[in-house]
């Protein structure tokens, strides 16, 4: 593949909710442009884009792949996402390196709430966008009701059909080009003339895409105000300005399967979409403050890593987008996030898992290549001498959490770097140690997002993973103070053991944790308080009375006592944890759980079984409002509620229901609750002490 300099490169992201037919544009892509000779089909699992062994078996696309198609003398580097919820952060990552977006609306199902999700996350990159209309051949093919509810997406945008279906259903030919005023019929190159039934309903709807042609041109305006005609190029280059504007949406119809459209549409894509030296310039930290990074080759190198994957064949793969300057194969960067220096082997273009070596990458170009050391996704490389950092995405909250094991002894060894590894390919994959429940946390988006990563685990890192339903990590605290007196007295054949301690309790309002020494006159001394709060600390971390952790209390040492001779720190440590014991049970401990924040989006057919399910949850209904048709929910849950609210909600309403969740705050368990809790722990150390 040959180099193509920044003004011929097109970056674009395809989005939409699951099954609107990006993978195949993608296919029908190449195989229009010669890349490919047959085209797969994604229910064959035999596409170029879906190559991991779990989107084959799966039949979806999981992880973004690219396509670099060469047509007309430029590069469309086509980055095809996941539509399903559970990937959103690869479209994240994605829209983050585009220029451009193409949103999908399915031609039957219309817009749907990924839908709805992608596009705003389109607005929060302020990309330019196309509006395709897919499917067009499918039977209940409508192209008027999904322009409709495409035109709901954003109100403050007028939506302009630049093509209208030729034919529905079974009957669609191809398309009607209002910038030509020409038919096109499947396979896009010819230009026929409009059939008689269309010329009406063209000439109409080309007279709107005149005018906001003429709206992005004053010498456009001008020449339209006075009566004359503009030509498709002159029409293209004022459309241009106001789509990138984001003030109209071009809307597109295809069959990609058929191929239908799909020519025009790479027109269009090299006609109106901005090259990266035309796209919003990269602002960037630098050592003398903020930078705008044109995208030039004359400009300091500045790389960014959007993506990491493990490769079973070459190690670890390193998806980049050049920001400035010209990045060259075989040779050294810095990378100014870990403070490295990385040599970088072969650089390649990726179609698919296939990899084409290039010698350079130019301003605004994305490539990869494989075994850096250090970098990860985040990263930025360049020249060590001009250190410049910029802002990473903000991505979703964690939505499902398992709880993962080892299958074996050999997998305990490889688990903590293993789940390290999958959460820096995936940056919405997360996991930590929970102290409250001594479980190893693994948190995503949904429970295919986990199962997925769970297969890679094994297949990649050969690390088997059990899962199960994590316990909730609930806290203990104390309502009021309490007291208590204890004396250690152990005494055998040698020297003894000998200490008292007599402490007081409090609730503590501000921070976790406050030890104070109240003693005087020197019945305990100094040296010995440290081996106290030991103790104290000891039974806060297992907990008292259903072994969690325990917060937000003050102990205070008031008296005691000590032996010249028998007393040692391990004496008081025995005395300190013993009398925190007593001091917590006489000073009416509760148990505390995690509290969520979640703000729920439904159809609104879907609102009334979902505040019944709230209901049933313990939750507290913060608010109720109507965001462009669908109903929004805000609530207080408990975490023990909705562990798997992802499977519920999606199941209550046929998968177009979606949340999102933050952790609010912690508040006491209900006393029918906590019993039930106090007494599943009792039976633990029963179980426990028999065993």
């Amino acid at each position: 593949m040959k180099e193509y300099a920044t003004e011929f490169i097109r970056n674009i992201a395809l989005v939409s909710h699951g099954g609107g037919g990006k993978t195949i544009l993608g296919e029908a892509m190449l195989f229009c442009t010669g890349a490919i000779t047959r085209m797969g089909k994604v229910e064959d699992g035999n596409t170029i884009s879906d190559f991991e062994d779990e989107e084959v078996r799966r039949t979806l696309s999981l992880s973004t792949s690219l396509l670099p198609i060469e047509f007309n003398d430029h590069k469309l580097n086509i980055l095809d996402t996941p539509g399903y919820t559970d990937f959103v952060g690869e479209v994240i990552s994605a829209l983050s390196v585009a220029d451009a977006a193409v949103v999908f609306v399915d031609s039957v199902a219309g817009v749907e709430v990924g839908t709805e999700i992608v596009w705003e996350y389109c607005n929060t990159f302020k990309l330019p966008r196309f509006v395709v209309i897919s499917k067009m051949d499918r039977d209940n093919a409508n192209f008027k009701t999904a322009l409709s509810a495409a035109s709901e997406l954003s109100p403050d945008a007028t939506f302009i059909p630049v093509q209208l279906p030729w034919g529905e259903k079974s009957e669609f030919k191809g398309v009607i080009d209002l910038f030509n005023m020409k038919a096109r019929p499947a396979e896009g190159e010819a230009l026929d003339d409009i059939p008689a039934e269309y010329k009406e309903q063209a000439e109409e709807a080309r007279i709107a895409l005149v005018e906001a042609a003429a709206e992005g041109d004053d010498a456009l305006l001008e020449k339209y105000l006075e009566g004359e005609d503009l030509t498709a190029t002159e029409i293209s280059k004022g459309f241009k300005s106001v789509v990138h504007a984001g003030r109209f949406i071009p809307v597109f119809v295809s069959a990609a399967g058929k191929t239908t459209g799909v020519v025009p549409l790479m027109e269009a894509m090299i006609e109106i979409f901005p090259s990266p030296a035309d796209a919003e310039p990269v602002k960037a930290q630098g050592a003398s403050g903020e930078e705008i990074l044109e995208a030039s080759d004359s400009g300091p190198l500045a790389v960014r890593v959007w993506k990491t994957t493990a490769d079973p064949f070459v190690g670890k793969l390193t998806y980049m987008r050049v920001l400035s300057g010209i990045l060259a194969a075989d040779s050294r960067v810095w990378n100014h996030t870990k403070k490295t220096e990385e040599r970088l082997g072969t650089l390649f273009v990726l179609r698919g898992k296939e990899q084409i070596g290039v010698k350079n990458l130019h301003a605004g170009d994305l490539g990869a290549t494989a075994k850096l050391g250090e970098t990860a996704t985040g990263d930025m490389l360049g020249d060590k001498g001009h250190p410049l950092v910029i802002a990473k995405p903000e991505y979703p909250n964690a939505l499902f959490s398992v709880s993962v094991s080892p299958k074996t002894q050999a997998d305990s060894t490889k688990i903590s770097p293993t789940l390290t590894r999958l959460c820096e390919e995936d940056l919405t994959l997360s996991w930590h140690q929970e102290p409250s429940t001594n479980q190893t946390i693994f948190q995503g988006m949904g429970d295919q997002h986990i199962d997925v990563a769970i297969r890679k685990a094994e297949a990649k890192f050969q690390v088997g993973l059990n899962t199960e339903v994590p316990r909730v990590p609930y806290r203990e605290t104390i309502t009021k103070s309490g007291h208590a007196e204890y004396r250690h007295k152990k005494q055998t054949g040698g020297a003894g053991q000998f200490a008292e301690v007599h402490m007081d309790i409090e609730p503590l309002e501000e921070g976790q944790f406050e030890f104070v020494n109240k003693v005087f006159g020197g019945s305990i001394s100094q040296g010995f308080m440290p081996a106290i709060e030991k103790g104290v600390k000891g039974v806060m971390k297992q907990g008292v009375i259903a072994g969690y952790p325990v917060e937000k209390v003050r102990v205070l040492i008031v008296d005691g006592k000590e032996h010249p001779v028998d007393s040692k720190a391990v004496a008081f440590e025995v005395a300190g944890r013993e009398a925190f014991k007593q001091a917590m049970n006489a000073a009416a401990p509760v148990m505390l759980e995690p509290v969520m924040d979640i703000r729920v989006t439904v159809p609104e057919a879907n609102m009334g079984d979902v505040l019944g399910d709230l209901n049933t949850r313990r939750a507290r209904v913060q608010g109720m409002e109507t965001e462009r048709g669908r109903s929004v929910v805000t609530a207080q849950v408990p975490l023990a509620e909705i562990q798997r609210y992802t499977t519920d909600i999606r199941s209550m309403t046929g998968g177009r229901g979606v949340f999102s969740m933050s952790l609010s705050h912690y508040q006491v368990v209900p006393s029918h609750v906590a019993e039930e809790l106090i007494a599943a722990r009792k039976r633990e150390i029963g179980q426990e002490e028999e065993d």
